[in-house]
């Protein structure tokens, strides 16, 4: 499938929202996940190709002529209006999903291919936990938006400073924690702030449903604290890291598939 850049919007300083829209979407269902995703597929400046384009015409190419698969949260898909809404994390010139949503503009083409997904707040949890960095905001903002009206849900969202801070909202009764890095210096000290923020929380009663995902030391130090300190059953968890601080996109995916299983290996004691 793919998109036409229908608008752009910029959320807070690094944080961009695209609207996508068009007869190339036709077909695009929802999984229902609040995490649901599409992979999108960016195109280098000198591609020779045009979206749509058919995948074995492009195997073939060099490296660095190859579109670059990244995987995008789905915001919201209008299925009415046949709109797909993708909030996409920019730095600069730097990664090619944010610089391509930086000077993204209206008749623009993206081709993507999905959607999926693999959490939805559970219904039957007296409460919820949100915790992750920029990253995982539009994820975080769509699980809070779809948790039972009245029932406590805590968001716990590290960004750089106030600039990076976003609006939002929930049927239940939410609580939003910012953490700001700026001025933190040193990558254990970056590393441990969710954690330490999520560890001061007060404990919550009853079953709790949680996500967390992001930086990929960060997310584990959570993921510590809470099955650690028995907070979270291990399947009311969805936890995963999106990347990983001092690695580029290639490089981490080159290594994620083995620091996943590591980091699911780890065991606690029972409490």
């Amino acid at each position: 499938m793919y998109g036409e850049v229908i608008s752009t919007e910029r959320l807070s300083a690094h944080l961009v929202r695209v609207v996508l829209g068009g007869a190339g979407l036709e077909g695009l269902t929802s999984t229902g996940d609040a995490d649901e995703y599409v992979n999108c597929f960016f195109l280098p400046e000198d591609a020779p190709y045009p979206v749509p384009f058919e995948d074995d015409a492009t195997r073939d190419l060099p490296r660095a002529q190859r579109p670059f698969a990244r995987r995008i949260t789905v915001r919201r898909w209008d299925a009415e209006r046949g709109e797909l809404t993708l909030d996409i994390a920019t730095h600069g010139e730097v990664g090619y999903a944010g610089r391509w949503a930086l000077h993204a503009q209206p008749g623009d083409r993206l081709q993507l291919r999905g959607p999926g997904g693999g959490y939805r707040p559970h219904a039957d949890a007296d409460s919820y936990l949100f915790v992750g960095d920029e990253s995982a905001l539009p994820a975080i903002a769509a699980c809070a938006e779809a948790v039972p009206a009245g029932r406590p849900v805590v968001v716990v969202a590290e960004v750089e400073d106030t600039e990076d801070e976003i609006a939002i909202s929930s049927p239940g009764a939410l609580e939003v924690h910012w953490v700001h890095r700026a001025g933190r210096t040193g990558d254990d000290a970056v590393a441990g702030l969710l954690a330490e923020a999520v560890a001061a929380l007060p404990r919550p009663a009853g079953t709790v449903s949680a996500f967390v995902h992001g930086e990929a030391a960060s997310t584990r130090a959570v993921r510590r604290v809470l099955l650690g300190e028995a907070i979270v059953a291990e399947d009311k968890l969805s936890c995963s890291p999106y990347w990983r601080r001092g690695h580029d996109d290639e490089e981490w995916r080159a290594v994620k598939a083995a620091w996943v299983r590591e980091v699911n290996a780890e065991v606690f004691p029972a409490r």
